[in-house]
């Protein structure tokens, strides 16, 4: 049995990259976010909020990590969203896509992702 949160399709407002004269900057940037948790915190008896992980602290703190500064590379971003997740016990792996667009002329999406497991997340929390 698993139980996942999955964020899709946030939009950022977020600068990543340098970029010369002609070069394609990409005027969107997208974050997919999955998050294990344990089941339980889904399938409750009661319909109360101390029952479930409360995901929206964690969105706010990605959104103004997001606005906070400007970033030479998305994996720099990615980094500093899964040093927030591991702050959140409940949960238990991560994966992070985040992508750009447009690519080429008006069109194309290149991403980075990362799929942080159960022993990796207990890793990084020790390394804290």
């Amino acid at each position: 049995m698993k139980a996942q949160i999955e964020l899709i399709d946030l939009d950022l407002n977020i600068a990543i990259g340098t970029y010369n004269d002609g070069d394609v900057v990409p005027d969107k940037h997208t974050l997919d976010l999955n998050l294990s948790i344990d089941p339980a915190l889904v399938l409750i008896d009661e319909d109360q909020m101390e029952r479930v992980f409360d995901y929206d602290p964690l969105i706010r703190d990605i959104r103004l990590m997001a606005e906070e500064m400007h970033y030479e590379t998305q994996e720099r971003f990615i980094t500093r969203i899964v040093d927030e997740c591991v702050k959140y016990n409940e949960i238990k792996s991560v994966e992070v896509f985040l992508r750009k667009s447009p690519v080429f002329g008006s069109s194309g999406e290149l991403g980075v992702r990362v799929e942080i497991g159960e022993p990796d997340m207990a890793h990084l929390r020790t390394d804290r």
